[in-house]
């Protein structure tokens, strides 16, 4: 394969995608952020904050961004360098990282060809739920820094972080549920059927999430 060692990044460009490609575009950045982040504490202060910064300016621009009629030249200047850093591997070094959301919706993707961004609304959600106990540390931290919840405990910082998520996914007009797409309970064998043939039997930051946690993450998102 190769590999490109530059890009030169238009903003303009965005003018001409639709709104659901550019929610898409805010979704899938905020979740490959948050696959490089939402692990556990390792002293990487550099890399939270900036991983942390990213996500509250997602957060910030997401529904100004997608207003397609919005031509914000530095409005979408800023959504394409954000996008960028959450893409580009700078958040990485040093860190562990999880990739489970994006090895379950793919195979959502793969078989009910829903758009790879919104599968990604329906995983991630789910799977802190399912793996709040694991990541309870982690989502204490973001709960605090990027939504700037400081009532509660840990538990219930974490699960209002959880919800804000989600209904940050579903302002932007992502579904974040299977029965949004009129899936039922029949989508969960199929899927973990195909995450077993795919060899992901093993998934997270420390290789403990099994098919059956991904049974349950994916039961959870019906």
């Amino acid at each position: 394969m190769t590999f490109p060692q530059f890009s030169i990044l238009d903003p303009e460009l965005t003018y001409t995608l639709p709104k659901r490609q550019l929610a898409n575009g805010v979704i899938d950045s905020f979740v490959h952020i948050m696959e490089q982040y939402m692990t556990y504490p390792v002293g990487a202060m550099v890399q939270d904050r900036f991983a942390e910064g990213l996500l509250q300016t997602l957060i910030e621009i997401g529904p100004k961004v997608i207003d397609e009629t919005n031509h914000d030249y530095n409005l979408r200047a800023n959504f394409m360098w954000t996008a960028t850093n959450a893409l580009n591997g700078i958040l990485s070094p040093g860190v562990p990282q999880d990739w489970a959301s994006h090895s379950l919706g793919h195979e959502i993707t793969a078989l009910y060809h829903i758009d790879h961004a919104r599968t990604l609304a329906i995983v991630l959600p789910s799977l802190l739920e399912i793996r709040k106990t694991e990541k309870l540390d982690k989502l204490v931290q973001y709960a605090e820094r990027v939504w700037l919840i400081t009532d509660g405990t840990a538990e219930e910082k974490a699960t209002l972080a959880i919800n804000k998520t989600r209904e940050f996914f579903e302002s932007l007009g992502a579904p974040t549920h299977f029965s949004d797409y009129d899936l039922d309970a029949e989508v969960v064998d199929i899927l973990v059927d195909q995450l077993d043939k795919h060899g992901l039997s093993k998934l997270s930051e420390r290789q403990d999430q099994t098919l059956e946690i991904s049974r349950k993450i994916y039961q959870n998102a019906l």
